[in-house]
């Protein structure tokens, strides 16, 4: 009996150990999202690793009401601000690959100047 469960331990440690060798894999690495506000974003350059993101705080605005118009959406793509499933997520652009690329907000209540800001997408580390 104790042989057993010495053996079902030992492959237990054994799965464990694989397992975790499996999930360390650099590819699933999370990379932590760069955060801006969008008067921060005005004539900056902003460097991003192929899979970050980068969050756009709207201050007062509506997170609904930015639009982006990138350069080369080949490099960065944009996700839409506003409430789904019961949660509020501020617009964003994502690093899809390396390159550099001019990107403008707008907003569709007005009131403030386009955005304009130049990201640069590097390779994964």
């Amino acid at each position: 009996m104790k042989t057993r469960i010495l053996a079902l331990a030992a492959a237990a440690v054994f799965a464990t150990f694989a397992l975790a060798g499996c999930s360390s894999s650099g590819d699933n690495e999370v990379i932590a999202p760069v955060i801006m506000s969008a008067e921060e974003l005005q004539g900056a350059s902003v460097e991003l690793r192929v899979g970050q993101a980068l969050d756009i705080t709207t201050g007062d605005l509506a997170e609904d009401s930015y639009s982006a118009e990138i350069a080369d959406s080949s490099i960065v793509s944009f996700s839409k601000g506003g409430e789904r499933d019961g949660a509020t997520f501020n617009p964003g652009l994502m690093a899809e690959a390396v390159g550099e690329t001019e990107v403008t907000l707008t907003n569709e209540q007005g009131g403030i100047q386009p955005v304009e800001f130049t990201v640069t997408v590097v390779a994964k580390e």
